[in-house]
């Protein structure tokens, strides 16, 4: 469904990501594991778009899209949930929930569908739909930025180290989320650096390392891996 190949992107003269490849298939949550700065995502900036590699390509749906803009990449099917949130902390809630749905904007009717669906996921959004976002919680905030990427009817959604600064009840929550949206169809790519958490729900994964993918396979393999453990999970 989505393949990052031998991608290679550069920050002026220092070279960020170097031949990093992934493979999503359709239904599979995929979780990218490192450190801050290891290349996750610079590797999520170029799916969107963001980034320009100057060698390699990404493929969607069979496709070559590392050529289009963010906006196009967006409405052909892959959105990401930005780390921090990047949320209009001075609108609504609902303001920035219907700004996710701007590629779909003209369908009024599936617009309402969509969000009477994040409201079912997240029901304390609609009781602060009218309140600045920025005067949310971080786990509620958290709760806004995935709900204004699921407004664009995503097919690949890009989760960036969505449990950062949450409390551990708070992260159990937005996991169990985060797989409900998956069974509901929505293939899910995460950037994470809680290792236990993430691999827990994900099919497969990739380790980051100063730019480089240094382990790849499944969850259990990862689990298991003595190097993955020590480094990311502690045991």
């Amino acid at each position: 469904m989505l393949k990052v190949n031998n991608i290679s992107v550069k920050y002026g003269s220092f070279v960020a990501i170097r031949d990093i490849n992934i493979e999503v298939n359709q239904g599979e949550i995929v979780v990218l594991l490192g450190a801050n700065g290891a290349g996750k995502s610079t590797t999520f900036n170029t799916i969107s778009g963001l980034n320009k590699p100057f060698q390699g390509d990404v493929e969607f749906e069979g496709k070559r899209i590392d050529k289009l803009s963010a906006d196009r990449i967006v409405a052909a099917g892959i959105v990401q949930c930005a780390e921090g949130r990047k949320l209009f902390p001075g609108m609504s809630v609902l303001e920035n929930l219907k700004m996710g749905a701007y590629v779909h904007r003209r369908n009024k009717a599936q617009i309402k569908q969509t969000m009477d669906h994040v409201f079912e996921l997240f029901p304390i959004l609609e009781q602060k739909k009218d309140d600045p976002a920025g005067s949310l919680s971080g786990g509620q905030q958290q709760m806004v930025a995935i709900g204004r990427a699921l407004m664009a009817k995503p097919k690949v959604m890009m989760l960036d180290e969505p449990s950062v600064g949450l409390a551990p009840l708070i992260v159990e929550q937005m996991f169990g989320v985060i797989q409900q949206i998956n069974k509901e169809g929505t293939t899910i790519v995460l950037a994470e650096q809680n290792a236990n958490a993430a691999l827990k729900i994900a099919t497969k994964g990739y380790v980051f390392e100063n730019g480089e993918v240094v382990v790849e396979g499944t969850s259990e393999e990862l689990f298991t891996n003595d190097s993955v453990r020590k480094a990311y999970i502690g045991a």
